[in-house]
């Protein structure tokens, strides 16, 4: 069955992660070794490499293939860099087998960081708004990328911290499922 899922994992990178504009070298390297069949529960294998969100906890689920190429493409990691992975346990994979040390943040209460100085932060969840703790808790020059939803479509973004403050910038649509504990905070517009 592993000769299967390594055909599978090339296909992935071929016909979703790289028609998808993912053209980072060491990015695709490792995405084509780290075995996302690994981190789905047994007897859900074959789900790992489909173009689906796939649970892998209640209430967790792994972003799709294309989207977590996207957005840790944006992220821009490297070698060396330190990462924090917020509900995100196939990025964390991909991040390590390229070299950056990573923190796993996957307990109940995900809006509470432990340490700082991250120059890469990545949530594999929809949230409404990225917490201002995962911001503060970015180095300078540190990235956070996430996808923020508060209705059908959500919209990828990157955050990026400088000396002036923290900006932030879409750069693609997704519609991964909500994480629990991000409540919608509904409020009046024109």
């Amino acid at each position: 069955m592993s000769s299967d899922f390594t055909a599978a994992r090339l296909n992935m990178v071929e016909s979703q992660i790289r028609t998808a504009d993912v053209t980072d070298l060491p990015l695709q390297d490792a995405l084509r070794v780290v075995a996302r069949e690994a981190l789905v529960p047994a007897g859900k294998g074959y789900l790992a490499y489909a173009d689906a969100d796939v649970e892998y906890a209640p209430g967790r689920w792994l972003l799709r293939p294309r989207e977590v190429g996207k957005l840790l493409q944006h992220l821009r990691p490297r070698e060396g860099d330190k990462a924090l992975a917020i509900a995100a346990p196939y990025a964390a994979a991909v991040l390590e087998k390229m070299g950056l040390q990573v923190t796993r943040l996957d307990g109940d209460d995900l809006a509470a960081v432990s340490g700082a100085n991250y120059d890469v932060i990545i949530c594999e969840g929809a949230v409404p708004r990225a917490p201002a703790s995962w911001t503060k808790a970015l180095a300078q020059g540190g990235r956070l990328g996430v996808i923020e939803r508060d209705g059908p479509v959500g919209r990828a973004v990157i955050y990026v911290k400088a000396e002036d403050g923290v900006g932030r910038r879409a750069v693609f649509d997704a519609t991964p499922p909500m994480l629990a504990g991000f409540p919608i905070e509904r409020g009046f517009a024109f």
